[in-house]
């Protein structure tokens, strides 16, 4: 009786709280009102609530979807267990215990949808819990230790859930090894959920700061997002380096995705400028190091101008560095107030924004009417106002603000480029301003270079060696000024070329130290660079023709490596303004590309695919010769490259040869010490890239030497010599993105470079073997991806002259030519000539026996070959016939392959039947030739090959009585083929037969047909025995 009333009292508490549960789920609105009956309830039963609560609760762990009502009963059931009752707070502890208890059993089961119910409920009880909870340490170290576990379970939204439970505890000392596996499980996690919420988890720690930042470049945009909400609310601007503040601004202020875009303008305003620069620009500028970060600078300046976060002050310009307060008196001289580098950028930002603002607002309001254009000039005279206020008055003040910035040394160089900038919003028209600034650049052009002395008191020169001012962008600038205050035509040419012809005087006479040889150099290159044509430079101070036997050719014959490397970059712009190539020109440079050292040969080397690029490469050879030796003439895949030891340069060769034999020299391509820009390995892959890209504008190149080339590209892509060369990665990545858009021609090309580049890659085939396991296992991942890497860029679709993408594999939808008409069909361009060409290379593995080596090179390629689409217009031209009769050495060279199998089985079933009897061995020899395949024709069996009749299968079965006339029926009936489809593997060609010719043959041969389809199974049972 006893037990009845428990178990009736049970059931009533157990109804209680499922109609609790139940309206909780319809709304949140209830919840408040609901928590205070749940409690009432469990103080009226203390003994008996916990089992019912345990089983009201379970069916919610077995419910998979994430519905608005499930989610509203686990919030209300983690709110419930998270509050503590003061008056009960023992049952409260003794409950959640329980509770916990029991979640953590559900955590670790096999079920996926119990262990996210049960990781969900823990991670928002624990997210909820209060500070002063009391829980026994044995607890939260069962619940540490198992979501720990969970955090790598196989299912995503249980490791969400996880993460999210364990987040609390990451701060925890005592708990560090939470932070090591949340640190050890993001870079491999491949949801991108579960990945945002680990960054979301992290603490801010020296550890913990790569790892976010390094999250700003996930492919996810979420990921991204929580990065920069996580860098902002947690990392203040001072506790990051310069390196990391300058690489989260780069990455986000220039991200692609507009959220992630606004999340880092986010960042920069909110938190480091309003707040931990107190809304000052120029101390956020000091935080970037614009000097060594220049472009971080620009890009943050613009940004907030853009977006109006800066403010002019009235008071404020350029001019307060020359207004009395700022001038010190010295000696009766006037000196200014030097600007610091961050002020520079900073004025010179404000500057240019301003101009391009009063001119975009000026067109404006040109071409508006009305009450808008009225707007839109009152804009741009606003505009204008202040950046006429904020520009010295006088050109004259200008200067004299440039001059004390340079006499300043050194130290202000950066300052004093930032002023030179501000040229092009000046005005030089005046006589007297046009005398002073003219007078500046001449000062500036002949101001002789920095140097220092080192320990053997030799000159050490500061810069890169070849740029006036040791850098490019100094030089830049002077550039820009000079040509402001030279506008004409020709005056420019005509006042540098007398600046020019007082540096080059000790030269001439050959009393110039290698200094003096690289400042005028250094000028030439000036000059050549900013003009447009030798057409300026007739009839001046130095004639073109003198400059170049006078200056650029002596110099190249220094022997200091600085003056010949700056004096082969003044050669080959040279040759860009020449019409006609020079024969002394060309020959100094490939005999400097030839003979020099590192420096020397990628100078000379940049000079030589410019001046190809420029004139061509047929016009650089009939420059020198008009009967050059070139191997691209011959129609192969095979190049002997060029010994480099020819006295005169290998003037006899071929520029493409001569450069392309450049990539099997071995002091350029094994040298590790070389810095980039020097390295000839890097600019050959570069100019390469270029070449073939626009091959289309060299009639005279020949085609055969596209596929070496593009082959030679992709090994490079993908070999361990090209590493740390980033800018050869960054410019082989974009040729592999635009290469197979641009023309159904690229599509042959690579065809043609598929195999050899496999062929190379692969270890154990073209004797690059002898290597340990775990390289050998190394280098067939990579040859794979380069595999996958060709395939994807073969399906890609062809692009337009009116950037539409169309399909390459359609003849209505190819481009036109020049001419308007369509280009024809090109066969070899297609994804079925390239399966033909795998399927030749597999099956001449077919009649030997193969190592391991081999049977995986097979493999590798047989599982690129299931993935080729064919298209039904190779059909007329005989491709897939060839392929049909190919299927059986195929299918006998990965006979050990079952997956593969399957799948070559799966692709022969896809290619239409044809009448395979009509195309003899002659004409499978005519295609082969067309498309270039080296294959003989012995090892196509153009004999259709017998279908073996499967063997009957004896299986014990309890027969029915039968008449004889029945009987009689069956016998014959079992002595006719069972099967016309193929038993085994190996015999996998498709064909349709005809009912009549099987019936004649079965009844006149039915013997030798058992016998020779015996002989076939025997034959390939030990072919497979073999393997």
């Amino acid at each position: 009786m006893a037990d009845n009333m428990e178990e009736q009292a049970d059931t009533i508490l157990l109804q209680k709280i499922v109609k609790i549960f139940e309206e909780t789920r319809a709304s949140h609105a209830t919840h408040i009102r609901k928590l205070k009956d749940l409690s009432a309830i469990r103080s009226s039963s203390p003994i008996l609530f916990t089992p019912a609560f345990l089983r009201a609760i379970t069916p919610l762990l077995g419910f998979q979807r994430r519905t608005a009502s499930s989610e509203r009963l686990v919030r209300f059931v983690s709110i419930f267990s998270s509050t503590r009752d003061a008056n009960n707070a023992s049952l409260c502890d003794s409950f959640l215990e329980a509770f916990l208890h029991f979640l953590l059993v559900a955590a670790a089961a096999a079920d996926k949808t119990v262990r996210f119910r049960g990781c969900q409920i823990i991670s928002e009880i624990i997210m909820r819990l209060p500070d002063d909870a009391e829980v026994s340490n044995e607890i939260w170290d069962e619940v540490v230790e198992t979501m720990n576990a969970r955090v790598c379970d196989k299912s995503p939204i249980v490791r969400t859930f996880a993460v999210r439970a364990v987040s609390r505890f990451v701060n925890d000392s005592e708990n560090s090894d939470i932070l090591d596996i949340l640190l050890e499980n993001l870079p491999p996690e491949q949801n991108p959920v579960v990945r945002k919420t680990i960054v979301l988890s992290l603490p801010p720690t020296n550890a913990t700061s790569a790892a976010i930042i390094s999250c700003t470049l996930d492919v996810n945009e979420s990921v991204r997002k929580a990065a920069y909400c996580v860098l902002a609310s947690k990392f203040p601007l001072q506790s990051l380096s310069i390196k990391l503040r300058t690489s989260i601004l780069q990455r986000g202020l220039a991200d692609r995705s507009a959220a992630v875009r606004g999340e880092c303008l986010k960042l920069l305003r909110d938190e480091w400028l309003v707040k931990s620069c107190k809304g000052d620009p120029i101390e956020l500028l000091k935080y970037l190091d614009v000097e060594t970060y220049e472009t971080v600078g620009d890009c943050v300046m613009d940004v907030l101008l853009k977006a109006k976060l800066i403010k002019v002050p009235a008071d404020q310009s350029i001019r307060q560095f020359l207004s009395p307060a700022a001038i010190e008196e010295t000696e009766g001289c006037c000196k200014s107030q030097l600007m610091e580098p961050e002020v520079a950028l900073y004025w010179r930002a404000i500057c240019k924004h301003f101009r391009e603002e009063a001119h975009q607002k000026g067109s404006a309001a040109a071409t508006k009417v009305g009450t808008e254009a009225a707007i839109y000039a009152a804009e741009a005279s606003d505009d204008n106002d202040i950046l006429e206020r904020v520009l010295p008055a006088t050109v004259s003040d200008y200067i004299e603000i440039v001059k004390a910035h340079l006499d300043a040394g050194p130290n202000h160089r950066f300052a004093s480029r930032q002023l030179l900038l501000l040229c092009a919003m000046l005005d030089f028209s005046d006589a007297t301003n046009w005398k002073f600034a003219s007078t500046f650049v001449q000062d500036l052009l002949q101001q002789p270079l920095e140097y220092f002395t080192d320990e053997d008191g030799e000159k050490v020169l500061i810069g890169d060696g070849f740029s006036l001012g040791g850098d490019r962008n100094w030089a830049d600038a002077v550039s820009a000024l000079a040509k402001k205050v030279y506008a004409a035509p020709g005056e420019f040419e005509e006042f540098v070329l007398c600046i020019l012809e007082k540096l080059a005087q000790p030269c001439r006479e050959r009393t110039a130290d290698f200094m003096q040889w690289i400042h005028c150099l250094a000028v030439t290159g000036l000059l050549l660079e900013s003009s447009k044509s030798f057409r300026w430079m007739q009839g001046k101070a130095i004639e073109p023709p003198e400059l170049l036997h006078s200056l650029l050719l002596p110099g190249v014959r220094h022997a200091h490596l600085d003056v010949q490397r700056v004096s082969i970059r003044s050669l080959g712009l040279y040759g860009l303004l020449q019409k006609k190539l020079s024969d002394e020109l060309v020959k100094q440079l490939r005999l400097s590309f030839v003979k020099g050292p590192s420096p020397i040969s990628a100078m000379a080397c940049q000079a030589l695919i410019d001046l190809a690029m420029w004139h061509g490469p047929e016009e650089i050879d009939r420059a020198v010769s008009h009967d050059l030796s070139s191997q691209f003439i011959d129609h192969n895949m095979g190049f002997c490259p060029i010994e480099f030891a020819d006295s005169n340069g290998n003037q006899d060769v071929a520029l493409l040869d001569l450069l392309f034999s450049g990539f099997s020299r071995p002091d350029w391509c094994e040298g590790e010490d070389i810095d980039e820009n020097e390295s000839v390995l890097a600019v050959l892959g570069e100019g390469f890239a270029k070449i073939l890209l626009l091959s289309e504008s060299y009639r005279g190149m020949h085609t055969s030497a596209h596929p070496l080339f593009l082959a030679k590209l992709i090994g490079l892509y993908f070999s361990d010599k090209t590493k740390e060369l980033y800018r050869l990665r960054q410019c082989l990545s974009v040729f592999f993105e635009n290469y197979p858009y641009v023309s159904v021609s690229h599509k042959k090309y690579l065809s043609k470079a598929f195999i050899p580049v496999i062929r190379s890659m692969w270890p154990g085939i073209d004797g690059n073997g002898g290597r340990s396991p775990t390289v050998i296992s190394n280098m067939r991942k990579l040859a794979i991806q380069a595999s996958r890497f060709m395939l994807q860029m073969m399906q890609v679709s062809l692009l337009s002259r009116e950037g539409k993408i169309i399909d390459g594999n359609n003849d209505k939808d190819l481009p036109k030519t020049d001419d308007g008409t369509e280009n024809s069909y090109d066969l070899e361009s297609g994804e079925a000539v390239l399966a033909l060409r795998i399927a030749s290379e597999v099956a001449n593995f077919s009649t030997k026996k193969k190592n391991a080596a081999e049977k995986s090179y097979c493999a590798a390629l047989c599982r690129i070959l299931v993935q080729l689409r064919f298209n039904p217009q190779e059909e007329e031209e005989g491709v897939t016939k060839i392929m049909r009769w190919l299927w059986n050495h195929v299918a006998s060279a990965v006979s050990t392959e079952k997956d593969i199998l399957k799948e070559l089985k799966r692709m022969v079933e896809s290619l239409e039947p044809a009448d395979d009897n009509n195309f003899s061995a002659d004409d499978a020899k005519s295609v082969l030739d067309k498309l270039g395949i080296e294959m003989k024709v012995e090892t196509v069996n153009m004999e259709i090959p017998p279908t073996p009749i499967p063997q009957p299968r004896r299986t014990r079965y309890r027969r029915k009585p039968q008449t004889d006339d029945e009987s009689s029926d069956e016998e014959e009936y079992a002595k006719e083929p069972a099967s016309v489809a193929p038993s085994n593997v190996g015999g996998m060609s498709i064909r349709s037969q005809r009912a009549s010719k099987t019936v004649a043959l079965t009844k006149l041969t039915t013997t030798d047909e058992d016998n020779n389809s015996g002989v076939t199974s025997d034959e390939e049972d030990s072919d497979v025995s073999d393997e």
